[in-house]
């Protein structure tokens, strides 16, 4: 009997095919790290409290130690990374009266910050 062995070629196909998705989504430790040294460096913790980057900060806006299990981004936007990302660059487009500023953050920037905002943490927290 002759055994059937998929050529090397194809397991990347076939692996991008059954879980693209899953592994496209996933943001890798760089943009984690970078989306974390992002949040210090532009001041983010003089109005939220941020794990792994103020934790005792100001509560002008929110805490953001559970952005990813909040249900809506500002109590307007389904928390996902996309909304995030818009959230992050132009809030006051979204909700004119937030007291977020606009940062002029890039969508570089914003897609890191998401990253690191979102990221699933040890322990099933977020």
């Amino acid at each position: 009997m002759k055994s059937c062995r998929v050529p090397d070629l194809l397991v990347p196909l076939l692996l991008a095919l059954c879980c693209g998705p899953a592994l496209a989504g996933s943001p890798d430790s760089d943009a984690i790290a970078r989306g974390r040294r992002l949040l210090a460096e532009r001041g983010c913790a003089a109005c939220h409290r941020i794990p792994g980057v103020a934790p005792s900060g100001s509560l002008t806006g929110p805490p953001l130690e559970h952005a990813a299990r909040s249900s809506y981004i500002a109590g307007i936007l389904p928390t996902n990374e996309r909304n995030m990302v818009r959230w992050i660059m132009h809030p006051r487009a979204i909700h004119p009266d937030s007291a977020m500023p606009e940062l002029g953050i890039t969508a570089d920037e914003a897609a890191a910050m998401s990253a690191y905002l979102l990221q699933k943490r040890p322990g099933g927290a977020p």
